[in-house]
């Protein structure tokens, strides 16, 4: 038990300071090739704060661990969409701009309504032995496409939005390669920990997914968006929990049941139907809200809902 306590939290922290300097590598790069903020944070700081997310996930989805590799998907999008966001309101009301109400929020919540619709005829009575089967995985992998041919489209678009930083290629390659080596060993013996850690005290590999995976491997997320919050960069702080989101769903998810189809076993509609309306409840604020904006008011709610929900978790473990 204390080794997989180690190997548990000595696995997040090499996953969020892998995260962290990959990111920081990655969109200097980002940079030099005049890439927008918007755009920086829907692919660039977006992929950067996922790859725990997918780490863990192909890596418990290689093992064998199903729960692990579809709980962290759906906590983290939970996390992501009610606390970051919840918490970056608190700090200082998130504005909206037009296209963003028209086009990221509706591909955000449309990638919840994809996983929903892979995941098959479980949702009608959680009946157990379902998948998510490699032709899912695929199908999330169309999506994923259309998503990326979007983000590059809009990026001419945003020529104007972008800010020159003067880093050295050295210092770049350094923390992509840091980065990398963290993310990958980190990953590897968090995913150990926490399966040990999970069936030693009886817990099911979905609720330890949905509830402490999900939460340490969004820890990048939120400390991204917290601090793009306080410094006004919104570009990056909506840009980062949106595009993270869509590519929790459509890029981390298809890699994994494309590994391997995962398994739907302890989970619940419940899971799925939080997961969709947590992404409809963000769009609902911000559209209809008042003026494009979430306020602290709404960023209390967004909080409130998310503790509501892992109350339930944890109750009903």
């Amino acid at each position: 038990m204390i080794l997989s306590l180690i190997f548990f939290v000595v696995g997040i922290v090499l996953v969020i300071y892998g995260a962290d300097w990959l990111t920081k590598g990655a969109s200097a790069l980002a940079r030099r090739f005049k890439m927008s903020e918007l755009m920086i944070g829907l692919t660039i700081v977006a992929l950067g704060t996922s790859l725990p997310e997918l780490v863990i996930s192909v890596g418990a989805a290689l093992k064998g661990s199903s729960g692990i590799a579809l709980g962290n998907v759906i906590g983290s999008n939970i996390f992501n969409g009610l606390l970051i966001l919840g918490v970056a309101a608190l700090i200082t009301p998130v504005h909206f701009n037009a296209r963003m109400l028209t086009r990221e929020l509706p591909f955000n919540l449309l990638a919840s309504v994809v996983l929903l619709l892979v995941s098959g005829t479980m949702l009608a009575g959680g009946a157990e032995g379902e998948q998510i089967t490699r032709n899912g995985g695929l199908l999330l992998f169309c999506f994923l496409a259309v998503f990326i041919r979007y983000t590059f489209s809009i990026a001419a678009d945003d020529a104007d939005d972008v800010q020159n930083e003067n880093v050295s290629i050295v210092r770049i390659l350094l923390y992509i390669a840091a980065g990398l080596a963290a993310l990958i060993f980190g990953g590897n013996i968090f995913v150990d920990g926490a399966t040990d850690i999970a069936r030693l005290a009886g817990m099911s590999e979905a609720v330890i997914g949905i509830t402490i995976v999900s939460v340490g491997s969004s820890l990048p997320e939120l400390a991204v968006s917290v601090s793009a919050a306080r410094k006004g960069n919104v570009g990056i702080a909506l840009g980062n929990v949106l595009g993270s989101n869509i590519l929790n769903v459509f890029f981390i998810l298809g890699c994994s049941a494309t590994i391997k189809p995962i398994s739907l076993d302890g989970f619940s509609p419940v899971d799925y139907y939080v997961l969709l309306a947590s992404s409809l409840l963000v769009y609902i604020v911000a559209r209809f809200g008042g003026k494009n904006v979430i306020t602290r008011i709404e960023g209390f709610v967004l909080v409130a809902a998310f503790i509501a929900y892992m109350t339930y978790l944890i109750l009903s473990a």
